[in-house]
């Protein structure tokens, strides 16, 4: 049996090492969701050569947008085994999508729950499946009566932990959401990469991609982790998640995304 598994933000350092890993299993068909064609192109190229699958493709999609999401999930005509939630940006200033939506709030956030949730159909009726969200220790702030900062004035910083903390809640309400239809939700940090993002945030990051890919790779074809959901990990183990625990706060955001 072959899996088909899709991952976004793959032109990125910690994406590029998760789809690499994950296509180095000879089982695995691997997807890369990208914005740009041309980063797409050389990277499925360079996994392709790296693991020797030629089961490495592309689509274009742009995360930050619902049109494009719905336009590519509705086209989508393959199983959905694995989703691999990554893509993330942390731009400086505060800036808005064609849709008028905060740029890191649709992308961090919004983009992993309409992308879950338009690929509902495909995850059940391929079911088990999984999804990964790669979220971080480094969360907080969120606000859901302010989401896109339009009140408060936009911090990057701010913005960037009050997505991966939305990211985090989200996984808590999509767990309990797919539960039944034996698709599982976690989600997880994966590491201190050196990476384009982190180098936004004036981090830099002391590990390499393949480290910082570990985790989410287990989560998404460890055997022993298919019947796992609605937790968050570091390191390859679980961790208490105190934003998931709050379930009238969860509730209170996913029904906030459900309007956009």
């Amino acid at each position: 049996m072959t899996f088909v598994a899709l991952i976004t933000g793959a032109t990125g350092a910690i994406g590029n090492a998760i789809a690499c890993q994950i296509a180095s299993r000879e089982d695995y068909e691997v997807v890369l969701l990208c914005r740009n064609p041309h980063k797409a192109e050389r990277a499925v190229s360079a996994i392709k050569s790296r693991t020797c699958n030629d089961k490495v493709s592309y689509a274009v999609v742009d995360l930050s947008l619902r049109a494009s999401i719905d336009a590519f999930a509705s086209a989508w005509r393959k199983p959905v085994h694995v989703l691999v939630n990554n893509a993330a940006i942390a731009p400086l200033t505060r800036q808005e999508t064609r849709e008028g939506i905060e740029l890191q709030f649709a992308t961090n956030v919004l983009g992993y729950y309409w992308l879950t949730r338009a690929l509902e159909p495909q995850l059940i009726g391929s079911a088990p499946g999984r999804v990964v969200n790669v979220a971080s220790y480094w969360a907080g702030d969120l606000d859901v009566g302010d989401l896109e900062f339009k009140r408060r004035r936009y911090d990057q910083h701010q913005a960037y932990r009050q997505s991966k903390q939305a990211n985090r809640m989200l996984t808590a309400a999509l767990a309990e959401r797919l539960r039944p239809h034996r698709v599982t939700v976690n989600a997880c940090h994966s590491g201190d990469v050196n990476s384009t993002l982190s180098n936004a945030l004036g981090f830099g990051g002391h590990e390499p991609p393949d480290q910082g890919a570990r985790t989410p790779v287990w989560l998404a074809t460890d055997p022993g982790m298919q019947t796992v959901t609605g937790k968050y990990f570091e390191h390859s183990r679980e961790v208490r998640c105190r934003y998931a625990e709050h379930s009238a706060q969860v509730a209170a955001l996913d029904t906030a995304c459900g309007r956009y």
